[in-house]
């Protein structure tokens, strides 16, 4: 555990996930003060949180012990609000929610968080409330090619593998939460929405990136946003979201992931993320002055209160867009007090590793974020923010075989 002193007197929230920094630093707009727990213990969670504790295992994930450790710490905490799960604890929530010795959790009740988790009975509810997705099997398909194999309870896009190369490992499928989708043409798109009392608001929508690694084609990168789809289609994805929220009782920030028809403005659901997601920092960012107290307050005020925000400005009315993009490393390396220093002072750098931090090739460097009125702007702000982290990187003097992979 790592501990700083500030804002004596003020309330805590813990934020526990794969990197709770964007949560950390929203929750910080509300005046609270913070126990973060994750995986990287990045320099700027650490400035956003009076406590940080490491809770990552082997690779990117969880250790589900040492999540459950620092949890009972952090339940000691004066003033302590409860706990908030973002990517990367899907699989321990529904135990830990109502775990005696825990902190209150902040989010979706285990059976809101089922009814969209578990691949029968959501697509089951899709299909009964008319909501367009893209056709699914909890059985091999006979012609796996074009077809996908998903985690229910993965993130970040490491659950989503092709098919074909999973049947032909002659792994074991994942009983009740592996399932096959039909992989489908569009654009990759999120809403992000807040839920309470039956009834839901979308704060805005954005468009996700993604990149091939390994055997996984889908991994996520990022985000850009607000944007927006047709009017129509805005109007409708709005109505999906109200039907599932009113059928499955989701309350608090999730999000609802889709891909938008290139041309007919048509949609198609992939999935609901019951927690809030990493575009949260993207309406934080981009209309501050929509949310005073920052997103994570009207999570919380949905979640203990039952409260709806404000409606969101439209995205044509912002002042600028953002982007955020994770970089991985094309090598290993060891982080150095020079390389974490120069990514600290540049605004277009997040999630900046402590110097001594370990990177293998393909591990998360650092966030990219770029902030520009227009599209192409935005993008070349993006690509000069990742030239300026990659040069520093070609001129790192920590040798590569300071450790293994």
């Amino acid at each position: 555990m790592v501990a700083r002193t500030q804002a004596a007197g003020a309330p805590f929230v813990a934020i526990a996930g794969l990197s709770a920094r964007l949560f950390a630093q929203s929750a910080r707009r509300a005046g609270w003060r913070v126990a973060a727990l994750d995986r990287f213990g990045d320099r700027d969670t650490r400035d956003a949180s009076q406590c940080w504790f490491d809770i990552g295992d082997a690779g990117l994930s969880i250790d589900r012990e040492r999540l459950i450790e620092a949890l009972t710490r952090v339940a000691r905490l004066p003033k302590l609000i409860g706990w908030i799960g973002v990517g990367g604890v899907e699989p321990f929530v529904a135990d830990l929610a109502s775990m005696r010795g825990l902190p209150p959790y902040l989010g979706n009740e285990a059976a809101a968080s089922a009814a969209v988790r578990e691949p029968r009975r959501f697509f089951a509810l899709l299909d009964e409330l008319g909501i367009a997705h893209p056709p699914v099997s909890d059985t091999p398909p006979s012609a796996p090619d074009g077809w996908l194999y998903k985690l229910a309870d993965g993130c970040g896009g490491v659950h989503v593998r092709e098919a074909a190369r999973v049947l032909a490992s002659g792994e074991t499928l994942t009983d009740g939460k592996g399932y096959f989708q039909q992989r489908r043409p569009g654009l990759a798109m999120s809403a992000l929405f807040v839920a309470a009392r039956g009834d839901a608001r979308v704060i805005g929508f954005s468009e996700q990136t993604s990149c091939a690694y390994g055997d996984m084609p889908f991994i996520h990168t990022g985000a850009i946003g607000p944007l927006d789809p047709p009017p129509r289609t805005a109007e409708r994805i709005a109505d999906a979201i109200r039907a599932i929220v009113a059928r499955t009782g989701l309350v608090g920030i999730n999000s609802f992931d889709f891909l938008l028809g290139q041309d007919d403005g048509s949609f198609e659901l992939l999935e609901v993320n019951a927690r809030p997601s990493s575009t949260l920092a993207i309406y934080d960012n981009a209309w501050p002055h929509a949310w005073p107290r920052g997103l994570l307050a009207c999570h919380v005020e949905a979640c203990v209160r039952g409260a709806l925000p404000p409606p969101s400005p439209r995205a044509a009315d912002a002042r600028a867009r953002v982007a955020q993009e994770v970089l991985f490393s094309p090598c290993p390396f060891a982080v150095g007090a020079a390389f974490s220093d120069a990514c600290a002072h540049d605004p277009g750098c997040a999630d900046v590793p402590m110097p001594g931090t370990r990177v293998a090739t393909g591990d998360p460097v650092c966030t990219l974020v770029a902030r520009a009125p227009e599209l192409t702007a935005l993008r070349g702000a993006l690509d000069a923010a990742r030239e300026r982290v990659l040069q520093r990187l070609s001129l790192c003097h920590e040798p590569a075989h300071v450790f293994a992979e």
